[in-house]
């Protein structure tokens, strides 16, 4: 599968500003699993030349039947797309959860918790309780 990004620059983990093109069956269905799981927008180009950029929120692999499913950003209700239809999946929408993992927010809502424990601790000796 041909990736036209430059990795030099950016985040390693990050598929934002990356493009596939996929060769074959298998690297399409690759390709829809990345961008499946992939948290903005992606844009696919089609054998009509036309563009569809959406949020992909659904895939059935089941062959030669298999489909994505995304909400376009310049149309009301999700689009149904064929795998064979696909020519390339850019992800082209920014990744709202690069840099964010699971470590972080566990850091963040400790910190969070103790400055709560503090307030109480604090509104507790005021009015003499401890």
């Amino acid at each position: 599968m041909t990736d036209t990004k430059d990795h030099t620059a950016g985040s390693p983990t990050s598929l934002e500003g990356r493009v596939f093109k996929p060769a074959s069956a298998e690297e399409t269905a690759e390709a829809v699993e990345l961008a499946f799981d992939y948290r903005g927008d992606v844009t696919l180009s089609l054998p009509s030349g036309e563009s569809v950029t959406g949020y992909l929120f659904n895939r059935q692999t089941a062959g030669d039947d298999s489909y994505l499913e995304l909400f376009p950003i310049d149309q009301q209700g999700p689009q149904r797309i064929s795998y064979r239809s696909i020519e390339s999946i850019a992800f082209t929408g920014e990744d709202t959860a690069n840099g964010k993992s699971w470590e972080a927010w566990v850091s963040k809502k400790e910190s969070e918790r103790r400055a709560e424990a503090e307030k109480i601790e604090a509104v507790a000796r005021t009015k003499g309780y401890l």
